[in-house]
Parts: structure tokens; C-alpha cells; sequence
């Protein structure tokens, strides 16, 4: 997924700025998610630079400016920390069954209860190597056991915790 690096000054004179992050949105942010966790990491740096890009030809940033402003003021999250929306999914019943096996939590039935059992943690698999270490079985339960507790809640929406999210990761 090559994107063409453009400044404001470059973007199409019919096109205003919030139709261009729309198309933005539809078009490449979606693709974003799509096996993330399971790239290794030249691919991820290059999911990484594809929504830099996006991000600079939205806000109209120049090739250089530090990205990390630009990101909080669209207020994207950045692409390796986009797998822990999935884990909540997961958790929440809203995701595909074949990622809800992947992410379990420490106090399900036929568990042995353990200190920490009432808290919502999820069981991260053991892997043996770093490829392993990616998976999303093994990288979005580690990830989501390192949110604080008020993030690990059952009982807030969706749009709910992708706001606290990132008011936590961006440190508002």
C-alpha cells in the first residue's frame, strides 16, 4: 500500500480537508487492522509509515515535522497499538470467532481461581519465539493487561473505551 507523500498545497483544489480524511479513513485505516498483529516488523513499520503519510496529507504536515503531534491531533492511534480495539471486541462478543478464542480471560469457568482473578486480565499465551511473540493471541492479551483498570471495564461502550484509549496513550 504505497500513498504518495502530499502537502496542502498539493491536494486536489476540489477537495476539502475533511473529505479528504473521510477517503482517508475509508480507504487506507481500514486496511490498517487487516492481520496487523501477525506482520512482522519491517511490515508493520511500513503500515506505521503508510498512516504517517495519510496523517500528513490530512493535516497537510510537511515530510519532516514530527508525526506523534500530527496523530494526536487527528487523534489516531498508531498502528501497533490499534490491536488492543480488537481485544475488546474480542472480550465484548463483537468480534469474528476466530479472534474471540484468542483472548481469554484469567476469571472464566473451569479456571482455577488465582489473586487477580476479579480483575479483567487476559490469559497470555506462552510463546517460543519472537514471530510467536507477535501473534495476536500472545501480543493483544499482553497489551490489554498493561491498560489500567478503568479501561478493562465490561460494562463501557465501544466508542466509550476507544476515547479513553486514547486520552490514556496520549496522555491527556
Amino acid at each position: 500500500m504505497a500513498i504518495t507523500n502530499y502537502s496542502s498545497s498539493d491536494r486536489p483544489s476540489n477537495l476539502s480537508a475533511e473529505a479528504v480524511k473521510t477517503l482517508v479513513q475509508a480507504f487506507i485505516s481500514c486496511h490498517l487492522d487487516y492481520c496487523n498483529s501477525l506482520f512482522t516488523e519491517g511490515l508493520m513499520s511500513q503500515l506505521q509509515s503508510a498512516q504517517n503519510t495519510a496523517a500528513r496529507l490530512v493535516s497537510g504536515a510537511r515530510r519532516y515535522d514530527h508525526i506523534m503531534p500530527v496523530l494526536q491531533e487527528l487523534y489516531w492511534l498508531p498502528v501497533r497499538r490499534r490491536v488492543v480495539t480488537l481485544v475488546y471486541l474480542s472480550l465484548s462478543g463483537m468480534a469474528p470467532a476466530y479472534l474471540a478464542a484468542d483472548c481469554q480471560l484469567v476469571s472464566d469457568e473451569g479456571r482455577r481461581q488465582l489473586r487477580f482473578a476479579t480483575s479483567r486480565a487476559c490469559i497470555v499465551r506462552r510463546t517460543y519465539s519472537n514471530c510467536g511473540d507477535r501473534c495476536f493471541a500472545a501480543a493483544g492479551p499482553k497489551l490489554w493487561n498493561n491498560l489500567p483498570a478503568e479501561l478493562q471495564q465490561s460494562d463501557i461502550s465501544f466508542k466509550r473505551f476507544k476515547l479513553l484509549l486514547k486520552t490514556f496513550l496520549f496522555g491527556y
